[in-house]
């Protein structure tokens, strides 16, 4: 016989407590197929994220600038009532929502401290997929 929900399920649910961390990085994921956005601490710790499919986005839709500037926004609105004033932008990835989602938390009104890009660079490691002929 299945358990009936008790009260004290109910009191597990944990209330959102403002951090008011100034500072912040966020991490922009931009592949070919869907932008995640992950705004954290200076230590790592996440504070908001938010992805082009969490958004509503669905199938091609989610590899374009203007689903990864929704996504962005939503993480930055997420990680302004954390208290996050000034970003450092890392990118990773070659994706269609790299430039958009930075214009867009820029947009918002938080201080974007510096950019830079971490995508990794094979020293010459795997085969790449093979080039698309359209």
């Amino acid at each position: 016989m299945a358990k009936s929900p008790s009260a004290n399920a109910a009191a597990r649910v944990r209330k959102k407590v403002r951090k008011n961390i100034s500072d912040g990085i966020a991490h922009v994921h931009a592949s070919f197929n869907n932008t995640i956005i992950t705004i954290t601490d200076r230590q790592g710790n996440a504070l908001a994220w938010a992805s082009a499919g969490g958004q509503g986005f669905k199938g091609s839709r989610k590899s374009t600038p203007f689903a990864a500037q929704v996504a962005s926004e939503a993480a930055g609105r997420a990680a302004m009532e954390q208290g996050i004033k000034n970003l450092d932008v890392e990118i990773k990835g070659p994706g269609p929502g790299r430039e958009s989602s930075v214009r867009a938390l820029g947009a918002l009104g938080i201080k974007i401290t510096s950019i830079s890009d971490v995508t990794p660079v094979p020293h010459n490691g795997c085969r790449p997929p093979k080039r698309r002929r359209i």
